[in-house]
Parts: C-alpha cells; structure tokens; sequence
C-alpha cells in the first residue's frame, strides 16, 4: 500500500481518520483508544463500521451503565432460578474495545472506573462524542487516555469513497509490530516537541511512540523513520496542543556549521537515522488543526475543570428527566431499571402451592426470573420556555422589567426540573434574541442586564423568531413552549413597513404555523384593556390568553407556571 497522495479537504480529513483507526487496530492496547467527535449520520456510520478492523471484542457501554455491570456482580434472574448464587462477568472483566456511547453525558466517577481499566492495559476504548456545544466534551480523565482524536463534522459521503488498507494489510502490521524499532533520539524528540505544543502529560509522548511504531509496522518498515514520527506527532499532538509556537527567526533556527573535521569525519552512511526538525514536525500539528479548533478545544478543557472543581462535586445526577410512574412490566433486570418488589411478590403468589410441590427444597417462596417485574416511568424531555418580549412604546421599560424579573424567577424555580429559557425582543422593524436557550442563571443575569426599548411594534417578526427558537431547540431535544407578553398594538409588517393590516395578517399567519408545529403557547396581554385581536391570537396560536395589565414578575411568573405545567 502507499502512503499517499495529495487529495482534496474532505478526502485529506477522511484519510487521516482511517488511518488513525488503522493505527488503532494495529496496537490497540499501546494506543488506548479514540475520541470520535461527530453527530449521528451516516459518515460515523461508516467510520464504525471499519471497527472490524479491531482484533477485540466490542462491547457497549452507557453512561448510566452500573458498577455491577462494569466489574459484575450477582446474576438475580439466575440466582433466583437455580436457588444457589450465580455471578455475572462484567464489561471490563475481559479484554475488549469499549464503545462509549453519549460520552460527553459521563456521569462523575465513569470516566475515573474507565481509566483505571485502560491504565490496566485491559483494552481499548471508543468514545462516541456527540457533544453539539464547546462545553458539551469528554471528560479530561479520559481526554489523558485516549491517544487518537478523529472529527467528522465536515464530511460529506462523497468524501469517504477512498481505498483503504486490507485486514490483510493490517494483520501483517500487526504481526510485523514486534519487531519495529525506535531510534534512540526518538524519545527525547517527542518529548520536547509535546512540551513546545504545551503538552505536559508524558502520556503524550508515549501515545506518539507508539504510534510511530504502528505506522512503521504499516508500512512495512523495521525502524520508525522521520515520516513515522512526524505521522505520530500529527495524530497525538494536535487535539492535544494548548499555544502554538511561533517560528523560529533565521537568527535562532539557523544551527551552527559543524567543524570541518566532524563533517570530514561522518561517513556516507553512518547507520543512524536522520530524525525531522522539530519545526518540521510542528508546521504537521499546525496544518492538522482546524480553524479554530485549538481555542474550542482549550474552552472545553477549561469548562470542564469549572465544573469538576465547583462547589457541587461529589453531588450525583440520576438523570435529568422527569416523569410519571407507569405499571410495571415483566423484564430482565440489567442494573439500571429498579424492580417492582411488590409486583413481583404479586405475581409469583398465585404459583406457591405448585411450587412447592415441585420443588425438592423446602423453600416458603419460590420465585422464578418470569415474575420480576421493573417499575416504569414515563420520561418527558426538558421543557424551553420562548418569552416573546414586546419592547416598543413608551411601556417597553416596564414589560421588559417584569419579563426580566419573570425570567430569573422561572429560571430558578425550574433549575431542578432542568428547564431551559431564552428571551426575544422585538421592537422597530425586527426581533432579537437577546438569551439563547440557557439554564445558567449568571448568564440570564449578565446578558438581561441593558434591554433596548422604544420603536414600532414588529408583532409578526416576534413570532417568527420565536418559531424559529422552538425549532431548534426541538432539534437538541427540548420541548419548546411560547410565552408571548405584548399589548397587541401590532403596526410593523413583516418586511418592515409600516402597515397596521399587514401587521396583523401577517402575525396572524405565524401563529398558524407555530399551532401547527404543535408548540404550546401563552399570550400574556399587557394592555391596560383587554384586547379582542390578542384574544383571537391566542386562539390562532391554539394557546391560552391571560390578561395582565398590571402584572410584576412574580405575578407573571406565577401565570406562566400555572398555564403551561
């Protein structure tokens, strides 16, 4: 096989993630594992399906997975059929490449129980991020263990149609892997590169090591060469980086002329191997980065030692979905659903006598895995409550201080239901979205704290950015709810003019596209009257209309949770 050829972006992007899981099945206990960061589709599909490549048995593993899974525990179902203890093999009991599923949702104390079994050399891990936010990333315990960083963000099908190296390519890698030898400066290079990069684990240097040596069993070399270290550095350095270097100036990069009698002296071939400059292996990192990716990276890392270390550490989370008891159904318990004790006893109750006239053993309750039965919940997705600010008029200063007030108060009641709220105001001939979705209460503060006001009343362009804000947030999984505070003095258009009828119809027709997305909505009427035409808006919106004119946030705040739980 070859090493390659110039290709185009996308071509080059999905090149080196192959070759980065070719690596990964050639020494997968050397290499530990990789970081995929990518959404659900079609291209990490086809990424994992080359996970065959890996000479480990895959198992899966959910963040919520229990440590009786992990490390095994007693078998119930078993025990309480055979009538003596049975024990099952956890997932990490065995040698395997662990597939992690949503691994930016770790729970704390996971990433610490997978490290360990890494730490262990018991096998290699896959963790599948699909973080959407910079924030959302894997947890720096595992970030340490993982040597490979693959992205799939800005791929296309078109991209992935490439030849790639035959299982038969890489058992002969593997096999040759053995053998491969490292030059004796090999080390001392990688390291003081990494530190140049601001890399200060000497895992990373090891990482590299590694995969030089499987790159060279690759390609069927028996000592790593300067093209091996230099694929090493890119592959392991780059996520890894925290500043970039600049250049070295002639003054500074240009060596000292040997003397002329060790250059007399040095043979054609001495038998040592040309290493690459270190600049040469740094402008490699630099070229594998993305734009942009070292600062994302870098908030990450830095978010998650903000969380790790804030005044809630310890604290575990169950999960964060509420719901309603459902009737309990018969299962297999799998250490994350809770048995139903009641049901189960309820169940077994009719089958005792025969039982026990069956039964050599002399046992007052016989139960069998068929009648455990596991509670149920109804789950119910986090809620994202839209206000639609009116902020035109000589009332917008006061509107917006009750939505203001209203807001952190909602946001503070609902933190542990994990409600999300955002905030839009619209005024002159548009809307803004002045709070994205959020649950930080330091950043509704910090960005509620100036409101503009005054201008036009741009009703129609408030509702379709409120439309637009449910639509996305559907997409992240939040249900999305309206609440629309105005005094239905609609008089801007939709494309800005200044035309009360136009206003009106065209507010009326978003709100028939936001009943017909199915987005619950509340008009909250603000007006020292009631008016008839928000009365009706309401009705367009298939919502709830509640006539507020002297409201303060925590009377509003009070209508909000009570039309919309």
């Amino acid at each position: 096989m070859s090493e390659g050829a110039d290709r185009p972006d996308g071509m080059a992007l999905w090149a080196r993630a192959r070759l980065s899981l070719t690596l990964l099945a050639v020494d997968p206990i050397g290499l530990g594992g990789l970081w995929l960061r990518a959404r659900s589709g079609p291209v990490r599909d086809a990424f994992l399906a080359e996970l065959v490549t890996i000479p480990l048995p895959r198992r899966r593993i959910h963040p919520a997975i229990t440590d009786s899974q992990l490390f095994g525990g007693i078998d119930l179902s078993a025990t309480l059929a055979t009538g003596h203890i049975v024990l099952d093999r956890g997932v990490l009991s065995d040698p395997a490449a662990w597939v992690l599923t949503m691994a930016e949702r770790c729970p704390p104390g996971l990433p610490a129980r997978l490290g360990a079994a890494l730490d262990r050399k018991g096998g290699c891990l896959i963790a599948l991020d699909e973080g959407a936010e910079p924030e959302e990333t894997l947890p720096p315990a595992l970030v340490e263990r993982l040597s490979l960083f693959v992205t799939l963000d800005d791929l296309a099908l078109g991209d992935i149609d490439l030849p790639g190296p035959t299982p038969e390519d890489i058992a002969a890698a593997r096999d040759r892997l053995p053998d491969v030898n490292l030059p004796a400066e090999a080390a001392d290079e990688l390291t003081v590169i990494a530190a140049r990069l601001g890399i200060h684990s000497l895992r990373a240097p090891l990482f590299a090591m590694a995969a030089a040596r499987a790159h060279a069993a690759l390609f069927g070399r028996q000592t790593a060469d300067a093209e091996d270290l230099t694929r090493a550095a890119d592959l392991i350095y780059a996520h890894r980086a925290t500043v970039l270097p600049q250049p070295e100036t002639e003054e500074t990069a240009a060596p000292p002329p040997p003397p002329q009698d060790a250059e007399a002296d040095r043979g054609e071939d001495d038998g040592t191997l040309d290493l690459p400059p270190e600049e040469l292996v740094l402008e490699a990192v630099r070229a594998a980065l993305p734009a942009g990716l070292l600062e994302t990276l870098a908030a990450g890392r830095e978010r998650s030692r903000t969380r790790s270390s804030g005044a809630g550490q310890g604290a575990k989370r169950h999960g964060n979905r509420r719901g309603r008891p459902l009737p309990s159904r018969p299962g297999h318990p799998d250490g994350r659903a809770r048995i139903d004790l009641v049901a189960t006893l309820r169940a077994a109750a009719p089958w005792q006598p025969l039982r026990r006239a069956a039964s050599p053993r002399n046992h007052l309750l016989h139960i069998l895995p068929s009648d455990i039965r596991l509670r149920r919940f109804e789950d119910k997705s986090d809620r994202l409550l839209v206000f639609a600010v009116d902020a035109s008029g000589s009332a917008a200063m006061a509107r917006l201080a009750e939505a203001k007030g209203a807001v952190e108060i909602l946001l503070a009641e609902a933190y542990a239901r994990r409600d999300h709220v955002a905030l839009i105001a619209f005024r002159g001939t548009g809307a803004n979205l002045l709070l994205p979705p959020t649950r930080s209460l330091v950043q509704t503060k910090r960005r509620l704290s100036a409101l503009p006001g005054g201008g036009g009343t741009p009703l129609a362009a408030g509702l379709q950015a409120a439309l637009e804000t449910a639509g996305h947030a559907r997409t992240h999984g939040l249900t999305p709810s309206v609440v629309l505070l105005t005094d239905g003095r609609a008089n801007i258009a939709l494309d800005g003019a200044a035309d009360r009828s136009q206003a009106a119809e065209d507010a009326t027709r978003i709100a028939g596209a936001l009943s017909g997305q199915g987005v619950p909505a509340l008009v909250v009427d603000t007006g020292n009257r009631p008016q008839g035409a928000l009365r009706a808006l309401s009705e367009t919106l298939s919502g709830t209309y509640i006539p507020l004119p002297r409201a303060d946030a925590e009377r509003l705040s009070a209508a909000v949770s009570a039309a919309l739980d």
